[in-house]
């Protein structure tokens, strides 16, 4: 008795302290990494903005949240991160803590239930739920990751359609990105402007399209990307090669969408079985049925 009580505390506490501490992190502004960085920025001092940075990893609950995540998945939420667009309100850091405060909030919720009933189904409820606590921020990228690449997918031919109007009127190929990028919306035209931003800083050209394939892995946008890698190094004129390319995408989307049209029969196939053919069959030939029953039961 004394030990069940003893683990309720305790799991309460533990939940009590994983919640303050999550809040806390979800309603924070930056950290004192990014804050005395961006004023180290602005006065030149990018030594004291490393040893800040080494400082931080150090202590701290970001610092904690570093040290027990794993090195290698570490690197998997910021190429998650990278893929989703990062989103100004989840850094790296934020996620990480997240996932450690989600995780042991869980597991003293599951503990806490398993004390008080313990059972093989109820072990196992417990370790999906744990898992889907510590997993769901990453779930929640792959979705914003896979939204975004839809983005991009559907905002490609048109935008190589208006970066080939603008270089066939006379600008070159990167002003012609930066006016596309100015006079557009959503994650493609993003991604534009960050990919000249990287050029402008003094990324060369060829890295800067590089990375930018990296941050949005749409086979598409890879092609088109490779296409441009090409012909800037054999001197092909880009103004064909982006008419080749806006071709090329037209004809993909439109092949996309027949795909889509053909699967929906075969998606149709198994919410008829399962729902309307049965409410059909039950009026067609309910009143048959009990006309059936009645003549038998009169007899």
């Amino acid at each position: 008795m004394a030990t069940s009580f003893i683990a309720v505390v305790v799991a309460v506490v533990a939940v009590g302290a994983a919640a303050l501490l999550l809040t806390y992190s979800l309603t924070s502004e930056a950290g004192v990494t990014r804050s005395r960085a961006r004023a180290n920025l602005h006065r030149g001092g990018a030594r004291a903005s490393g040893s800040i940075q080494d400082e931080t990893e150090e202590s701290g609950l970001v610092g904690f949240a570093r040290r027990l995540t794993p090195t290698a998945w570490v690197r998997q939420v910021d190429r998650l991160l990278a893929r989703a667009g990062r989103p100004a309100a989840w850094p790296l850091d934020r996620i990480l803590v997240t996932k450690l405060l989600a995780g042991s909030g869980a597991l003293a919720l599951m503990l806490l239930l398993v004390s008080r009933n313990p059972g093989s189904r109820l072990v196992v409820f417990a370790v999906a739920v744990i898992a889907l606590a510590w997993f769901l921020p990453d779930l929640l990228l792959y979705n914003t990751a896979i939204k975004r690449r839809t983005a991009i997918q559907h905002a490609l031919p048109d935008t190589l359609d208006q970066m080939t109007i603008a270089v066939e009127a006379g600008l070159g190929f990167e002003a012609a990105m930066a006016h596309v990028a100015r006079n557009s919306n959503g994650p493609l035209a993003e991604e534009l402007i960050r990919t000249l931003q990287d050029i402008q800083v003094g990324q060369p050209r060829r890295a800067a399209y590089q990375a930018l394939a990296e941050r949005s892995p749409e086979p598409d946008l890879r092609r088109f990307l490779r296409a441009v890698i090409q012909a800037e190094r054999h001197g092909v004129s880009i103004a064909r090669v982006l008419s080749t390319q806006a071709d090329e995408m037209r004809l993909k989307r439109r092949q996309r969408a027949e795909e889509k049209a053909m699967k929906i029969p075969v998606k149709v196939v198994f919410p008829l079985i399962l729902t309307i053919l049965p409410v059909l069959f039950i009026i067609v030939m309910g009143p048959g049925v009990i006309n059936i029953i009645d003549s038998f039961s009169g007899r």
